[in-house]
């Protein structure tokens, strides 16, 4: 089925086809490609859009000796592919396979890991530096697209690499820009001949002549470059680039292997910082996923002959869309709320919203440091901005959130969708740490609703609230509860009791909350009795609630899909210490102290005992230990 693809186990098989024969293979990696992320699921058009770009550079480049480095990796399957990882494949993004995205420790050939998007220029402008620092001749290619360019640290490093004039390669994968036929091909002809080594040797032969003319020398070559640049940035989209420094060669057509080939070859020789564009189609060469790239970019198991996605069971509403239509609901009686996304519109829910409000959203791109200072801007001015970031993006941005947000008391709502487990995307996008990095901050209010109908209400609540709020919520469906027409807002700091009884307390945050009132049902099946708090705020807790179970019961568990470092679990204990209660014995569960691998989110929370079977035998094994305890006690 894949006659040429399956004599590629590394990318020195690659380099002995020739041009032909590498265009025979690009069709056998996108069937490749489609055969199995159909069945899988995974990012696809993405990856459909660069099989000739990357066929390219393994072809001209002497990867891992030359260092490729790929700006959010979701376009490395083609990469994967053909470093010794297509028996692997279908493997991928699935629980103890290999990651969708590039990994340092799965081969020699990742050089760099990634999973968020502007970082590839910088760590390629590192890796050159060392290369250059140890005198090695290698050579580094960072690859990154139209998208991951808007973020700013992208740029931050385009400028610092064009002030070093180091040797690195940056390909511009565009498949955003629009170009017309005509420029496009007259604009290639330029960059293969600007990029040969005859134009390069003909420029320095008669720069060295230009100079030696004495007292017009220097005045003719300084023209001379004035009317080349000119004549590119007319005819080409470059001159940015060329600002920053870069030797500009593009637009290419992506898609050309013969020319992507010659103009590699040639770019490999250059000295200094070179920039690359290509022009591409996303979803190329499978025309459900070019017509709607979008629907194709992280998609599920899907049916090949159709596109369509294969439809999962019927079930309860995702908490992404019952956020998305809270906020139109709320949107209608106040034209004060306004909504802010960084490049993500629907994978927040906010689509709808941006169709109904279109005057009061704003998609800011990758730039999630810009989106939070933006809506802090919104807020000192009388607005209630809402910025909707999935967990692990909020990182990106933390002084924002202390320095523009926090010290200065504005009230801006961050709603943190994939808070916890994400599942498939694996150690890169789990939201793990939030309640860790946001609680400790002076003027934030941290919460998490039990289910998508306290969702909407905290939403409510953190709006009208007047102070900084972190509303966290998971990935995927909630539970099927009815959804209050009349949204209410909630006592800030207040939990709610759920389950009554005098061995031990359960006190759950956000998605641990069903989870642990589960397990007490399978503790009373065993005759221990507990009583199940929701905590609804890890910041301020319910002190009085807290206090009282710890001191009916005297032991403590708390329960959260979070790292156990700064987490809830210890929010709870500084409770007790700062009251004194040395008397209550404490058990927390969550994320231990290491990064979590791929893999379902059932998955996931059976082998960390965040499922009730798991939390039922830790309160079970906890309890057993103080009997002993006491007991050893009694005994001294």
């Amino acid at each position: 089925m894949y006659p040429l693809l399956n004599t590629i186990d590394s990318p020195a098989d690659l380099k002995r086809l020739p041009a032909e024969e590498l265009v025979k293979l690009a069709d056998e990696v996108r069937r490749f490609l489609l055969d199995n992320v159909s069945k899988t699921g995974g990012h696809l058009a993405s990856n459909l859009g660069c099989v000739e770009l990357t066929l390219a550079l393994h072809h001209c480049f002497d990867s891992p000796n030359d260092q490729f480095v790929w700006d959010v990796g979701h376009q490395a399957y083609t990469h994967k592919i053909v470093t010794g990882r297509r028996d692997q494949f279908h493997t991928q993004r699935q629980y103890k396979g290999i990651s969708g995205f590039p990994k340092r420790s799965e081969s020699p050939h990742d050089a760099f890991g990634a999973g968020h998007s502007s970082t590839s220029i910088s760590a390629g402008l590192g890796m050159t530096v060392a290369n250059d620092l140890r005198g090695s001749r290698n050579k580094v290619v960072a690859v990154i697209g139209d998208g991951s360019l808007t973020g700013g640290m992208a740029f931050e490093a385009l400028n610092q690499a064009g002030h070093l004039r180091k040797n690195l390669i940056v390909v511009l994968n565009d498949n955003e820009m629009s170009i017309s036929k005509n420029v496009g091909a007259f604009s290639t002809f330029v960059s293969r001949k600007l990029s040969g080594n005859d134009f390069r040797d003909l420029k320095k032969v008669m720069q060295g002549l230009l100079e030696n003319i004495p007292a017009v020398g220097h005045n003719i070559l300084k023209f001379a470059r004035r009317a080349e640049h000119s004549l590119k940035g007319f005819l080409t989209p470059g001159m940015l680039f060329e600002a920053l420094g870069f030797e500009y060669i593009g637009p290419i057509n992506g898609h050309d292997l013969p020319q992507l080939l010659e103009i590699f070859q040639n770019v490999r020789t250059l000295e200094g910082p070179v920039l690359v564009h290509l022009m591409t189609t996303k979803g190329k060469g499978y025309e459900p996923a070019e017509r709607t790239p979008d629907q194709f970019h992280g998609v599920g198991p899907f049916d090949l002959a159709t596109g369509k996605v294969k439809a999962a069971k019927a079930g309860a509403p995702s908490y992404t869309g019952v956020f998305g239509q809270a906020m139109q609901k709320l949107a209608r009686e106040d034209d004060k709320i306004v909504a802010i996304t960084a490049a993500m519109p629907d994978g927040t829910g906010l689509t709808p919203f941006c169709r109904e409000f279109p005057a009061r959203f704003f998609d800011v791109g990758i730039a999630e440091q810009h989106a939070l200072t933006f809506a802090a801007g919104l807020a000192a001015e009388g607005f209630r901005p809402v910025a909707a970031i999935y967990s692990t993006f909020l990182q990106r941005a933390y002084d924002q959130v202390f320095h523009d947000i926090c010290l200065q008391k504005l009230p801006v709502t961050m709603c943190l969708d994939r808070g916890g487990l994400v599942g498939d995307d694996g150690p890169t996008h789990h939201g793990t740490f939030d309640l860790s990095f946001l609680r400790h901050l002076p003027e934030m209010t941290v919460m998490a609703p039990k289910d998508e109908n306290e969702l909407q209400h905290m939403l409510k609540t953190a709006l009208y609230s007047g102070r900084p709020i972190s509303l966290r919520y998971p990935r995927g469906n909630g539970y099927g509860v009815p959804l209050d027409q009349e949204l209410r807002e909630l006592p800030i700091g207040k939990g709610e009791q759920l389950a009554d009884g005098n061995d031990l307390a359960i006190v759950a945050i956000g998605s641990t909350v069903y989870p642990a009132l589960e397990a007490a049902g399978l503790l009373g099946q065993r005759g221990i009795r507990a009583t199940v708090i929701n905590a609804r705020f890890v910041k301020p807790l319910d002190r009085e609630l807290i206090l009282n179970a710890a001191s009916r019961t005297g032991l403590l568990v708390t329960v959260e899909e979070n790292a156990l470092q700064g987490g809830f679990g210890t929010a709870v204990l500084e409770l007790l210490a700062d009251e004194g209660r040395t008397d209550i014995r404490v058990k927390r569960i969550g994320i231990p102290d290491r990064f979590i691998e791929q893999g379902s989110q059932a998955q996931l929370r059976e082998d960390l005992g965040l499922d009730a079977t798991g939390i039922a035998a830790t309160c079970e094994e906890f309890l057993a230990s103080t009997v002993v305890t006491q007991h050893l006690a009694r005994v001294k």
